[in-house]
């Protein structure tokens, strides 16, 4: 029987109405509906290259060049489970009707898969990987599960996984059965509905995070009595930010993704005993973007009370790293003022790596300008070195078939089945 190999990529998600809590932590259902921009694989992805091979003996997966132990991930052995599961179910179906089929689901794999930024640093590794995984696992079983229906394997190991299963503005409806099988991802508007929305993450820390996401929302639901407010007001937000999206409101965009970002950290300080994923740097930027749109925005007279005015908006996920959400037009100042603030090196090889896409926004706003706005802003400079990068990205779409079979070029194994890059 021939082998099956296919090689994917999938994409970051970086929400802007946060999930945190399960309200069943083995299906990873949660506590609430969640909605997040997926951001452009040509800046932040997750690679994968599936092999399912009738002459391997064990099922491997090897992450960034370190071979994992499958078995002592759950939810590693969940997605792999149930792709095969929903395989064999077509194969019985097929050979009921006297069809003949490959037998893939009896099939071993070897998984290699490759992130292009750090795991664990609080930039959404686990999503994009568990996509990649979940998606390529579904290439080389040749299923024929819609995204929505992928979404769901997905989310069987990383919650977050299942947004990245689409591209654009993407919502995860919490569901209310009991098996998980209405709690799927859907897509709220595709990656072209908004061209002029782009993304800068401030990298504050690249290191793997003290607390881990999984442990902090156990301990926040089983500890946090603002949670349950927080649960209380999210349903509003949800149909709000669904509505900013599709009317291209910055405005609304922009303060409920704040409110929410802030929401979701407080409630990360009233876990008992409290969870912290901001650091010095990540309240420096928050002063900042709120500082700055201070000067910009005028109370709003609308019965929705959102002020008007808005230049960027900040958004913390389970970790120190600022991501800025904000329109084209506004990013070279912004860009501009965040490295008045917090100095980039010096030296030219090292600009280059830091700045990367953003280079391209620079030098494009009169100096004096800048200078001014920072005497009003009134905000010390952090020294030099605070941020260890910058990474400028936009909206974009969701996994990508990079090769179906193997090749040389792209594949991250080689033709005996092992990975091309071993540390």
């Amino acid at each position: 029987m021939p082998a099956a190999e296919v090689t994917v990529s999938a994409p970051v998600n970086i929400a802007v109405i946060k999930y945190w809590g399960k309200r069943d932590t083995s299906l990873l259902l949660p506590t609430n509906s969640s909605l997040s921009v997926t951001l452009s694989q040509d800046h932040l992805r997750s690679t994968t290259t599936v092999r399912a091979d009738p002459s391997l003996t064990a099922d491997r997966l090897w992450l960034n060049g370190k071979e994992e132990d499958i078995s002592a991930s759950k939810r590693l052995t969940n997605v792999i489970s149930e792709c095969r599961r929903v395989r064999k179910q077509y194969e019985d179906e097929a050979r009921g009707k006297g069809e003949d089929v490959a037998p893939l689901s009896t099939y071993h794999l070897h998984i290699a898969s490759e992130n292009n930024f750090p795991t664990a640093a609080g930039l959404a590794s686990s999503a994009s990987g568990f996509a990649a995984l979940t998606f390529g696992i579904s290439k080389a079983l040749a299923s024929s599960l819609s995204h929505s229906e992928l979404s769901r394997l997905a989310r069987l190991g990383s919650g977050s996984a299942c947004r990245s299963l689409f591209g654009g503005f993407v919502a995860w409806e919490m569901g209310e059965k009991a098996d998980g099988t209405d709690s799927v991802a859907v897509q709220v508007a595709p990656e072209t509905h908004w061209p002029e929305m782009e993304a800068l993450i401030l990298v504050a820390s690249d290191e793997r995070k003290a607390t881990g996401s999984t442990e902090g929302m156990q301990r926040t639901v089983a500890t946090s009595g603002l949670l349950r407010e927080r649960l209380n007001q999210v349903p509003q937000r949800m149909k709000d930010m669904s509505d900013a999206i599709l009317a291209k409101d910055y405005d609304a965009f922009a303060e409920i993704t704040m409110r929410d970002s802030n929401s979701f950290h407080a409630v990360c300080l009233d876990t008992y005993p409290p969870v912290f994923y901001l650091n010095d740097v990540s309240r420096g930027v928050i002063r900042l973007i709120t500082e700055y749109n201070r000067l910009h925005t005028t109370e709003s007279k609308d019965k929705d009370g959102i002020a008007k005015g808005y230049k960027a908006a900040y958004t913390f996920d389970a970790g120190p790293n600022a991501v800025l959400y904000i329109l084209r037009e506004n990013v070279p100042e912004v860009l501009a003022l965040v490295n008045k603030v917090f100095p980039p090196p010096t030296a030219e090889d090292e600009r280059a790596e830091y700045f990367g896409r953003a280079t391209e926004f620079m030098g494009k706003v009169d100096e004096a300008k800048i200078e001014e706005l920072v005497d009003r802003l009134k905000i010390p400079s952090y020294p030099a070195g605070s941020l260890r990068r910058i990474i400028s990205t936009r909206v974009g779409d969701g996994p990508r078939v990079m090769a179906g079979g193997y090749d040389a070029e792209v594949s991250l194994l080689k033709e005996d089945g092992v990975p091309k890059r071993t540390v």
